[in-house]
């Protein structure tokens, strides 16, 4: 059984990449038709239920075999492609006039090139994902044994910003904030702690307890600036590995230890970004666009200016914007911080990601740094959608709330628990943090 009009043939091609097998029933080959159709329908039913029944489940999933997906949906896209052919072929096009033949023949070509495309799309990202992934998560950290999270009702993630750049030698964390996650409900606690706390103290029996048990202090400068704050943590137990025997790259322990104390909490992870990178990261989403409140000014000669209004800021305005102490201090920076990043999820939407996707990938090179086990994906990704439904609450550790020269550590501790508990923050104990007077809006794109 045959067609012959060109548009009768290009028709059924059309709808054979929609509905495969089709064209095989109208050209008589039922059998194959009814199967290919069969095994199509089959699938999209397997994968609807799936993805409705899984949710942010299945995205996790996806996260940990992303190699896979990349082998499978090329493999997809080359099948897609040699039915359409195959399609038209069925379809007996040599019945057809000669311009008949090359019309339909070249459409024929567009739609089985269009109908792979999607299915090589997908394994490119996937492929991209997967180099990522494997690039950023090169952390020793051991997955726990049994359930994901250890049996335990909360997961807390030490969450750094920090200054790598070539003329600083090690690292110093200019942003350090704490997320607890309620591993059930996802809900979220937020503990911001200034980089300027003195006199931090260790876990009783650590290394660094061992060596400062009255405290973190150092002698002072001869310009009398302080090096043992907390920001200083990381960057001093890497330049001294006698304190721990020998082992080298103790950083990231220390401080997960030095934070852990002072709130009360065990911290199972970090995250370190390299805040230099993330100008690249603003850049390749297409700049930030915000409102800013007041004038801000920055440069070494204070020769930067980026003045209030609402703007598109590049990626290296940005950073400046989240950076700049000048005429300020760390209070309003870490408002502007918290803003900035905020913005760049809010603009981050899945479109701007997936045309840009190259290019964000490319720009976190160099940019992270973190000891969660690459297996753990698969369970933070769901635990990450809990997280935006049940919302996050913030609690920052400021004056007049503590003294950052002379921090009351059982008033922090007490605070942090109320928090967790629903019973309270930092407003329930302590006069409230007064507001700071520079920040910015994020803008809708």
């Amino acid at each position: 059984m045959g067609v012959r009009k060109p548009g009768q043939v290009i028709g059924w091609v059309a709808l054979s990449v929609l509905f495969p097998g089709v064209a095989h029933l109208r050209a008589g080959w039922r059998r194959t038709g009814a199967s290919v159709l069969a095994v199509y329908l089959s699938g999209v039913a397997v994968v609807i239920t799936v993805a409705a029944l899984a949710g942010a489940d299945l995205a996790g999933r996806l996260i940990g075999r992303l190699g896979l997906l990349a082998v499978m949906s090329g493999t997809l896209g080359v099948a897609w492609f040699v039915l359409v052919v195959h399609s038209y072929v069925v379809l007996r096009p040599g019945r057809l006039s000669m311009p008949g033949q090359m019309v339909s023949g070249v459409l024929t070509g567009v739609l089985a090139v269009g109908s792979a495309l999607p299915f090589g799309l997908t394994a490119h990202y996937a492929a991209v994902s997967q180099r990522t992934i494997d690039g950023l998560f090169k952390g020793s950290a051991e997955m726990p044994a049994g359930e994901p999270f250890g049996g335990r009702d909360r997961v807390n993630i030490l969450l750094l910003g920090g200054d790598l750049a070539g003329n600083r030698v090690g690292v110093r964390t200019d942003s350090i904030n704490v997320a607890s996650v309620d591993v059930r409900t996802g809900r979220t606690v937020m503990f911001g702690l200034p980089r300027n706390l003195e006199g931090v103290r260790f876990p009783e029996g650590s290394p660094m307890y061992n060596h400062f048990p009255f405290g973190f202090r150092l002698p002072s400068g001869p310009d009398g600036a302080r090096e043992d704050l907390l920001f200083s943590v990381w960057e001093y137990a890497d330049q001294h590995p006698e304190v721990f025997g020998g082992r080298t790259g103790m950083g990231a322990t220390a401080l997960k230890e030095a934070v852990g104390e002072i709130l009360g909490l065990r911290v199972d992870w970090y995250t370190l970004v390299n805040i230099g990178g993330f100008a690249k990261i603003v850049d390749a989403i297409g700049g930030l666009h915000l409102t800013v409140d007041r004038d801000v000014v920055y440069g070494r000669r204070n020769e930067g200016l980026i003045p209030a209004g609402t703007r598109r800021l590049t990626g290296e305005q940005a950073l400046w914007f989240a950076r700049s102490r000048t005429f300020s201090d760390d209070y309003a920076r870490m408002k502007r911080q918290k803003c900035v990043f905020a913005a760049l999820l809010d603009q981050a939407d899945p479109a701007t990601v997936l045309t840009r996707f190259t290019e964000i990938a490319a720009a976190t090179e160099g940019l992270l740094e973190t000891d969660i086990p690459s297996p753990m994906l698969e369970h933070l990704v769901p635990l990450a959608a809990k997280v935006k439904r049940a919302g996050v609450t913030s609690v920052q550790f400021v004056p007049p709330m503590i003294s950052t020269a002379a921090p009351d550590w059982t008033l922090i501790r007490n605070t942090a628990a109320r928090a967790l508990t629903g019973g309270g923050g930092a407003s329930s104990s302590a006069p409230k943090a007064p507001k700071l007077a520079e920040g910015c809006a994020p803008v809708e794109s």
